[in-house]
């Protein structure tokens, strides 16, 4: 049975994972890192779009909305006395001298940079970070600078996107594979329960295939960019009701008279 056929069985029927005990452990490992690709994949997409659309938006709004400013000494300088907030195809920009704009009001823009009175926010994903100016220090930058800075990442984005990618899918494949064992122990505790004979190298392939459903939930509702409350429950929920209805399809051990 191909990759893809297992795939969708393992989707819906507890009986075909049971199966799956007898297979190569390299084929099983193989199906691991497979689900992981698929399961990164919105968020590979969501980097690209929101990098490629970052930055050109930064480029447009930098170059034709921003008066001019400088950094000097840590310290932003521009001409204007107020902060200055632009949004744009889902991106905000914020130009703050004034020190009114704290970072924690950028994380509340969602997919936003800023330029604060003595640092450098970025946020994206629900995360924040923040580079204090002083870091730069005997640096001035100007806005010229900043636009060739954004034009050269601009240039470099087909590479960081990959490099990127594949750290993601690394630590993603490692998070899988703890996951699957950890899974496989508790099936330990499953197979006493039902009383089923079935060693631990067993139990894994079946922990790794019954992984299927919940990964290709998740990755549905991270494509369409809905949250879904306790996930983390939900998935180790679903994963052990799996696990549990494939061990139930294995047969009992027939009674010796």
């Amino acid at each position: 049975m191909n990759i893809f056929k297992q795939l969708y069985k393992s989707i819906y029927s507890p009986k075909d994972i049971a199966l799956f005990r007898f297979q190569g452990i390299g084929k099983t490992i193989l199906y691991v890192f497979f689900l992981t690709l698929i399961s990164i994949l919105p968020s590979v997409i969501y980097l690209s779009t929101t990098l490629t659309t970052g930055i050109d938006t930064a480029r447009t709004i930098i170059n034709d909305e921003l008066p001019d400013f400088s950094i000097q000494d840590g310290h932003l300088k521009a001409e204007t006395k107020v902060p200055i907030t632009i949004n744009k195809e889902e991106f905000t920009v914020i130009l703050d001298p004034t020190g009114a704009i704290s970072s924690e009001d950028v994380q509340d823009e969602g997919n936003a940079f800023a330029l604060l009175e003595d640092e450098f926010a970025l946020s994206a994903g629900g995360r924040t970070d923040t580079y204090p100016y002083s870091m730069l220090e005997g640096l001035n930058i100007a806005k010229g600078d900043l636009l060739d800075f954004i034009n050269a990442i601009g240039g470099m984005k087909w590479v960081i996107i990959p490099v990127v990618s594949v750290i993601l899918y690394l630590f993603a494949s490692a998070g899988s594979f703890i996951e699957v064992t950890v899974l496989a122990l508790i099936g330990l505790l499953l197979k006493n329960l039902l009383g089923r004979k079935l060693n631990y190298r067993q139990l894994w392939r079946m922990a790794a295939y019954s992984e299927t459903l919940p990964t290709l939930f998740f990755t549905i509702m991270a494509a369409i960019k809905t949250t879904v409350p306790n996930s983390f429950m939900i998935n180790w929920f679903v994963v052990i009701i799996v696990l549990y209805l494939a061990i139930n399809e294995v047969p009992k051990p027939k009674k010796v008279n």
